[in-house]
C-alpha cells in the first residue's frame, strides 16, 4: 500500500513543471490528469482495502445465498418424505376401503342366506301350524259328526225304546242307570 502511495507521489513529482515542459507532460493534458486521478483513487481504495471489504461482503452474500439454498433442498426433502408417508397413507387407505367393502359384500351375502333360511323355517312353520290347525279342524269335524251321529242314535233308540217299552220298563231301566252312574263316580 505505502508502494502505491508513494509511486503516486513520485508521479505527481513528474507532474511538476519543469518535468512537464521538459516531456510534454502538464496540467493542461487532461489525460494526464486523469490517469492521475485514477491513480490516486485506486490507491486511497487500496489503502482503505475497499476490495478486501469488498470480498468480504461477497462471501458473506455466498454464504448467506448457499445457506438459504441448503434450507431449500432439506424442505425440498422433507415435502418429499412427507409426500411419500401420505401416498403409503393414501394406498393403505384404499386397500383398507377395499377390505371393508369386501367383508360388507361377505356379510350381506351371509346375512341373505340366512334371511333366506329362517324365511325357510318360519314357512315350515307357518305351513305345519297350518296343517296342525287342519287336523285338529278335521278332528273336530269328526267328533261334532260322531257326538251328533251319537245323539241322533241315542234319540233314535230312545224313540224306539219309548215306543217298544212299557212304562215301568222304562223306570227299571232308568233306576239302574242311576245305580251304574253313582257307583262309578264314587
Amino acid at each position: 500500500m505505502k508502494n502505491l502511495f508513494k509511486s503516486s507521489l513520485a508521479l505527481m513529482g513528474f507532474a511538476s513543471p519543469a518535468f512537464a515542459s521538459a516531456t510534454g507532460f502538464t496540467m493542461n493534458n487532461t489525460n494526464f490528469v486523469v490517469t492521475i486521478a485514477f491513480v490516486l483513487f485506486v490507491g486511497v481504495l487500496l489503502y482503505l482495502k475497499v476490495p478486501k471489504m469488498m470480498g468480504k461482503l461477497l462471501d458473506d452474500r455466498a454464504a448467506a445465498i448457499k445457506t438459504e439454498i441448503d434450507e431449500a433442498r432439506a424442505l425440498q426433502e422433507e415435502a418429499k418424505t412427507i409426500l411419500a408417508s401420505y401416498e403409503r397413507k393414501r394406498k393403505e387407505v384404499a386397500e383398507q376401503s377395499e377390505g371393508i367393502i369386501a367383508q360388507a359384500k361377505d356379510e350381506a351375502e351371509l346375512a341373505a342366506v340366512a334371511a333366506k333360511d329362517a324365511l325357510k323355517e318360519t314357512i315350515a312353520r307357518r305351513l305345519q301350524a297350518a296343517v296342525d290347525q287342519i287336523a285338529s279342524a278335521q278332528d273336530a269335524a269328526v267328533r261334532e259328526v260322531k257326538d251328533k251321529a251319537v245323539t241322533i242314535a241315542i234319540a233314535a233308540a230312545g224313540d224306539v225304546i219309548a215306543s217298544k217299552m212299557a212304562a215301568t220298563d222304562g223306570n227299571a231301566l232308568i233306576d239302574a242307570a242311576i245305580k251304574d252312574v253313582g257307583a262309578k263316580l264314587h
